[in-house]
C-alpha cells in the first residue's frame, strides 16, 4: 500500500496544502488555543514555536505500539512545544520547553531527519506531538520525497484539533493517532487548562476516522493506515474511561485500534494535586480492558514484554 502523501506530491495537492498552511501561521489558529499570534514574524503563543519547528531528538523508537515497532522500531520524532500542555505531562521539558533547549530545523533538515529514519530501517515517520508544527511538516515532504520516503507518516497527537487543521492532512497522513485523556471537560479545565478538550477530541477522532478508517494491518503485522487510539489512564479516572471507550465503540467503530495505557506516573507540575500523585493499580488496567470488551472493543494493542525486552537489550 503506498503511503497517501505520495499520491498527494504527484498530484499538487501537497503544494496547495503546504501554501495553504502556511499562510494561518500568520494569525495562527492551527489549533483550539486560537493565540491569534503571527509565527511568521516571530511571535510566539501557548506552543512557543515560531516559524520553524523545534525538536528535542529523534530515532528508532521500540516503546511504541507493537503494529508500528516490528522489527527495527518506529521513526519517532519529538517536536517541541505543545497545545494542550497538561501539567503532569511525562515528557514535561519537551512540552514546556524553555529558550535554547530545543533544535529548530528548516523544511529540508526535517525531512533529511525522515530519510534518515527510514534508512536506520524504521517502519514509519512517528510525529509526535505535530499539532501546532502540521505546516513545517507539510513543508518537508517535498524534500523527504525527493530523498526516497515512502514509508507511512503517523501523526501521533494529543486529540486536541481543530477540524480545519486535520483537514489540511487528509490524503497526507496515513496513520492517526490521537490519545483521548479526559471526558469531563471539569479535568481538561483543570489539568491542562483547556476546558474544550472533550468536544474537541471526540470531533478529531470522527474526523480522523472519517478520513482514514480504521486501521489496516499488513501480513507482516504492521499499521499501514487507519485510525489507532491511546487512551492513558488517569488515577481515579475509571468513570471517565468507561465514557471514553463507550464513545470510541459507539461513535468510531467496534473496530477501532485502542491501546489503553497503564503507564501513568506522577511528573511535570503537579505538587498541588495530591490525586495525581498516585499510580495506575493493576485492577484499574483490568477493569479498562473489561469496559472495552463489554462494549465490544476487541482489537487492543497487547503488551508483549518479552518483546519490549528483546528490543530494549539489542546491541
Amino acid at each position: 500500500m503506498d503511503s497517501l502523501y505520495l499520491q498527494a506530491w504527484k498530484e499538487g495537492l501537497l503544494t496547495a496544502r503546504i501554501e495553504e498552511s502556511r499562510a494561518l501561521l500568520a494569525d495562527c489558529t492551527l489549533c483550539p488555543r486560537r493565540c491569534g499570534v503571527d509565527r511568521l514574524a516571530g511571535e510566539l503563543g501557548v506552543c512557543q514555536t515560531g516559524t520553524l519547528a523545534e525538536i528535542a531528538s529523534y530515532g528508532p523508537h521500540f516503546g511504541e505500539e507493537s503494529v508500528l515497532v516490528g522489527e527495527h522500531g518506529s521513526g519517532t520524532i519529538f517536536f517541541c512545544g505543545c497545545s494542550l500542555t497538561c501539567l503532569f505531562c511525562q515528557n514535561y521539558d519537551i512540552s514546556h520547553p524553555v529558550a535554547g533547549s530545543c533544535e529548530a530545523v528548516d523544511a529540508a533538515r526535517l525531512g533529511n531527519i525522515m530519510v534518515e529514519l527510514q534508512h536506520q530501517g524504521c517502519h514509519n515517520i512517528n510525529l509526535v506531538t505535530p499539532s501546532h508544527v502540521i505546516p513545517q511538516i507539510l513543508a518537508s515532504l517535498p524534500c523527504a520525497i525527493d530523498s526516497g520516503l515512502t514509508v507511512p507518516l503517523v501523526y501521533n497527537c494529543s486529540g486536541y484539533e481543530e477540524i480545519e487543521s486535520l483537514k489540511l492532512l487528509e490524503g497526507i497522513v496515513d496513520i492517526y493517532m490521537p490519545d483521548f485523556k479526559f471526558w469531563k471537560g471539569e479535568s481538561a479545565k483543570k489539568y491542562a487548562h483547556a476546558a474544550d478538550y472533550p468536544e474537541k477530541a471526540r470531533a478529531a477522532c470522527i474526523e480522523m476516522q472519517r478520513q482514514v478508517g480504521d486501521l489496516k494491518i499488513n501480513e507482516e503485522g504492521l499499521a499501514e493506515r487507519g485510525l489507532m487510539v491511546r487512551h492513558l489512564l488517569m488515577p481515579h479516572g475509571q468513570e471517565q474511561s468507561r465514557e471514553i471507550l463507550r464513545f470510541l465503540a459507539e461513535s468510531i467503530s467496534r473496530n477501532c485500534f485502542v491501546n489503553i495505557m497503564d503507564q501513568y506516573r506522577p511528573c511535570g507540575k503537579i505538587r498541588d494535586f495530591p490525586e495525581l500523585q498516585e499510580t495506575i493499580a493493576p485492577e484499574d488496567y483490568q477493569a479498562a480492558l473489561d469496559m472495552a470488551a463489554e462494549f465490544g472493543l476487541n482489537r487492543l494493542d497487547v503488551k508483549d514484554f518479552g518483546m519490549l525486552m528483546r528490543n530494549l537489550f539489542r546491541t
